[in-house]
């Protein structure tokens, strides 16, 4: 459970710059041991600039949360609709190290559960990289593997990922 100390917020453009720098703290420890350094930078740059972050929240339309301890941002998280009316996407779910294991992704969840469910939502789909251990995370929190994909990201660079999901709970 959630310390009270510990609150989710809506993101917005106002947040680009923590989402950067948080994921700037977050993604080496995660994806160190998985992807080159040379494709962990490009990636960051893809998907982590304050111009990638803006086109996600306002062309996208990505809705995003932060979660704060206390005034400090300690981890995020991005979703959005799909073209198939009921499946929402989970684009992002991150922690700080160190912060990991205490109820804060579940928590991520439940917050866009809250969210989507009014709009419909019958399912959660997302992606995962095939060795990054959020998998179980993820296959703890109800998502299961329905396959796998390799997903071209330029530069010669893949993403190699299981798609999961999830029934939304009612």
């Amino acid at each position: 459970m959630m310390d009270e100390s510990l609150s989710i917020r809506p993101g917005d453009l106002d947040d680009i710059n923590t989402i950067g720098f948080l994921a700037q703290q977050i993604w080496p420890e995660t994806y160190g041991e998985i992807i080159t350094t040379e494709q962990l930078q490009y990636m960051l740059n893809l998907f982590y600039s304050p111009a990638s972050l803006r086109r996600q929240m306002l062309d996208d339309k990505h809705q995003f949360l932060i979660v704060e301890e206390g005034e400090e941002p300690i981890g995020f998280a991005a979703w959005s609709g799909t073209a198939e009316p009921g499946v929402f996407k989970l684009h992002k779910l991150y922690v700080l190290p160190g912060r990991q294991g205490k109820g804060l992704g579940r928590g991520m969840l439940q917050y866009i559960y809250q969210v989507i469910r009014p709009q419909g939502a019958r399912t959660l789909l997302l992606n995962v990289n095939r060795w990054n251990k959020a998998r179980q995370f993820y296959e703890r929190m109800g998502f299961a593997v329905i396959k796998e994909e390799d997903v071209p990201i330029g530069r010669g660079y893949f993403m190699n990922d299981y798609v999961m999901e999830v029934s939304v709970p009612v």
